[in-house]
C-alpha cells in the first residue's frame, strides 16, 4: 500500500471576482455565511428528532436526557475535531479527504464511499417519509409519485447551483429552528402555568422523578437509549464539506465549530426537557402520537398533529436537500482523488458537479425502488448494512485528527486556528465512546437492531477496504510497469 503525496496544507484559493468557476475545482463559492450558519443549526436537527424520541422516552424514562447528552457530547468532540482539520483546509471531501492525506488513501478512498453509500439510502428513506405525508394530505396522488415529485424538484435544485440549494436549505432550516424555538418557549410557560390562554395547570419538574424515578429501567436504560438516539445526530458534518463552496470557508467553519454546543443544548436536551417535564414518561400518547404532538396536546395546541406533520415534512425535506448535496459533493471529492469516475470531478458552466448529483440520486432512485418492491429483504439489507457507517465516520475523524494535528504544525501551524481540547487524551477519550457504542450494539439481537447493523456494517466496510487495497496494489503495479512513481 501506497501512502499519499505529502503535500502542503494550504488556505483554498479566494473565489475569482467575476463569479466564474474556481480554477481549483470547479466548484462555485456560491454559498453566503447566512446559508453556512443556517445549515450549521439546522444540520444538527434532523426528521429523527421530531419522531423517534418517543421510543426513547418509553425505553429510557426521563434518563434519557443522559442519552441524549452522551451522545451530544460525542459530536461536540467529533465535530471539534473536524473543525480543527476543516478550518486549516476546508475542502469538499471533508474528512475524506483528511483521512486519505492522515491515514492512507486506503482510509480515504473507503470512508468517501461508505459515507456516499449512508446518504444514497437516506435518499430514499427520507423521499418515502415524506411521500407518505403528502399522500395523507392528497390522497388522490399515489405515494410513489410523490417520491417522484419530491426527488425529481430537489435534484432540479442541486444541479440550478449551490446557491439554490443553499437557498432551499436556508428556509427549510429556518422552518425547524423557529418550530423547536417556538416549542420549547411554549413548553416552558406550560411548565411553570404561565401560558396564556390554555389554563394549563404547573407540572415543574416533578414528572422527572414521580413516575418510578428518573430512571425507571435501571441505568443500563441510558445506554440504550444512546443505541436509539446517535443516529438522529448524523448531518452535524455537513457543514464542513459545505464550507468550501462558501465566501470565506475558514470563518465559517470557525463559527459553525464553536456554536456546536449550543445547538445541541438548545434542540436536543432543550426540547427532550421539556416534553418529559409536561407528560409522565410512560404516557402512552407519547409513543401513541409521537412525543412532540403528545407535548402539543396536552398543553392544548389545536391541530397539533398536523403541524408537526408539516414541521416533519420541512425536517424531511431538508434531509433530502442535503443529503442530495453531501452525496454528490464526497463523489466528486472522489473523482478529483481518482478514486471515483473522472466524470465525477466535472463541473457544469453554474459549477455543480452535474455527474456526481445524477449518479447519486439514480442510486436513490434504485433504492426507492427497492423500498417500494422488496421493502423487507432488499431495501431492510440496504439500511442494516449502512446502520453503522456514522460511527464509523466518526472513528475515521478521531484518527485522521490525531495524524493532522502534527501534519498542521509542521507545514503551517498559522492555520490551527481551532483546536481540539486536551489533545490527544480527548481525542482517544472518544475514541474508546465510540467504540464502546458499537460494542455495545453488538448486545441488541432484536430484529433489525444494533448487531446486524454492526455486522452488516462491518462486513460493507471490508469490502471496500479490500476493494481500496486491491486497488491501489494493481495501480501501484501499473505505474512501475509503466516507468512513473507511484502514487
Amino acid at each position: 500500500m501506497t501512502t499519499p503525496p505529502q503535500s502542503h496544507l494550504a488556505a483554498p484559493p479566494a473565489p475569482p471576482e467575476d463569479g466564474s468557476a474556481s480554477q481549483q475545482s470547479g466548484l462555485r463559492s456560491g454559498l453566503k455565511n447566512r446559508h453556512l450558519s443556517m445549515i450549521a443549526v439546522g444540520g444538527v436537527i434532523g426528521a429523527g428528532l421530531f419522531v423517534g424520541s418517543g421510543s426513547g422516552i418509553a425505553a429510557a424514562g426521563p434518563g434519557i436526557l443522559l442519552s441524549y447528552a452522551l451522545v451530544g457530547a460525542l459530536v461536540v468532540f467529533v465535530m471539534r475535531m473536524l473543525g480543527e482539520m476543516a478550518a486549516a483546509n476546508p475542502t469538499s471531501g471533508s474528512f475524506s479527504a483528511y483521512a486519505d492525506r492522515a491515514l492512507g488513501r486506503w482510509a480515504g478512498f473507503s470512508i468517501g464511499w461508505l459515507y456516499w453509500f449512508f446518504w444514497v439510502v437516506v435518499l430514499a428513506v427520507e423521499a418515502t417519509a415524506g411521500a407518505a405525508i403528502l399522500t395523507s394530505w392528497v390522497p388522490a396522488v399515489p405515494q410513489w409519485a410523490w417520491a417522484l415529485i419530491v426527488m425529481v424538484v430537489l435534484t432540479a435544485t442541486n444541479l440550478a447551483s449551490v446557491a439554490s440549494f443553499g437557498e432551499f436549505e436556508f428556509w427549510f432550516a429556518g422552518i425547524k429552528v423557529v418550530a423547536i424555538a417556538a416549542f420549547i418557549v411554549l413548553g416552558g410557560l406550560a411548565i411553570f402555568g404561565v401560558l396564556p390562554g390554555t389554563g394549563h395547570a404547573a407540572t415543574g419538574f416533578g414528572n422527572l422523578t414521580s413516575h418510578g424515578g428518573f430512571l425507571p429501567h435501571g441505568p443500563s436504560a441510558i445506554l440504550t437509549g444512546v443505541l436509539m438516539v446517535v443516529f438522529s445526530f448524523m448531518g452535524s458534518e455537513i457543514v464542513t464539506l459545505a464550507a468550501g463552496e462558501s465566501e470565506d470557508p475558514e470563518r465559517a467553519v470557525t463559527k459553525a465549530t464553536k456554536s456546536v454546543i449550543w445547538r445541541v443544548g438548545i434542540f436536543y436536551l432543550g426540547s427532550i426537557l421539556v416534553v418529559v417535564s409536561l407528560l409522565p414518561w410512560n404516557d402512552p400518547s407519547i409513543t401513541k402520537k409521537g412525543s412532540y404532538v403528545a407535548a402539543l396536546d396536552s398543553i392544548g395546541i389545536p391541530h397539533a398533529g398536523q403541524i408537526m406533520n408539516v414541521i416533519v415534512l420541512t425536517a424531511v425535506l431538508s434531509c433530502l436537500n442535503s443529503g442530495l448535496y453531501t452525496a454528490s459533493r464526497m463523489a466528486f471529492s472522489l473523482g478529483q482523488r481518482g478514486d471515483a469516475p473522472k466524470s465525477f470531478a466535472r463541473t457544469s458552466v453554474r459549477g455543480v458537479p452535474q455527474a456526481a448529483i445524477l449518479a447519486s440520486v439514480i442510486f436513490g432512485f434504485i433504492a426507492v425502488g427497492f423500498n417500494y418492491l422488496w421493502p423487507d429483504t432488499v431495501f431492510q439489507f440496504l439500511l442494516n448494512s449502512s446502520g453503522a457507517v456514522a460511527l464509523f465516520v466518526w472513528l475515521v475523524i478521531c484518527f485522521s485528527q490525531l495524524r493532522m494535528r502534527g501534519i498542521i504544525l509542521r507545514e503551517n501551524p498559522a492555520k490551527l486556528v481551532v483546536r481540539m481540547w486536551l489533545f490527544p487524551y480527548l481525542t482517544w477519550a472518544t475514541i474508546a465512546m465510540i467504540t464502546f457504542v458499537l460494542a455495545y450494539m453488538l448486545t441488541d439481537d432484536s430484529e433489525g437492531g444494533g448487531r446486524i447493523q454492526v455486522l452488516l456494517s462491518v462486513l460493507l466496510a471490508v469490502v471496500v477496504v479490500g476493494i481500496s487495497l486491491v486497488r491501489d496494489r494493481i495501480g501501484g503495479k501499473s505505474d512501475k510497469t509503466a516507468g512513473l512513481p507511484t502514487r
